[in-house]
């Protein structure tokens, strides 16, 4: 899904340094945690919800907005790459506590 990602990203018009600057940006969103684990769990997983990114490209594509585009893409190869490195979706109990498992076990 990483390389999916990555070649409809070169049917956009950006530089492909673009994507590799934009590809930790959904990160932003553990943020959340400053507040409280629950408040964390709950902008981390807005932010790597495949299902999300797939409706912001899909909007992107409707609407003929590129950024949009953008920006699901970046989205669904972020989440791709965490999912490959073993980072799920957050519970509300601790960061560490994921759908694919305990992190770092």
């Amino acid at each position: 899904m990483l390389v999916l990602s990555i070649y409809l990203f070169g049917a956009l018009p950006y530089a492909w340094w673009w994507y590799v600057v934009l590809i930790l940006a959904p990160d932003i969103s553990m943020l959340g945690y400053l507040v409280n684990t629950r408040v964390g769990a709950a902008s981390y997983n807005l932010f790597h919800h495949k299902g999300v990114a797939i409706v912001v490209y899909i909007a992107g594509l409707v609407f003929q907005n590129e950024p949009t585009q953008l920006a699901g893409l970046i989205l669904f190869g972020h989440s791709s790459m965490d999912r490959m490195l073993g980072y799920g979706l957050k519970y509300n109990d601790s960061f560490q506590h994921t759908h694919l498992g305990k992190i770092g076990k």
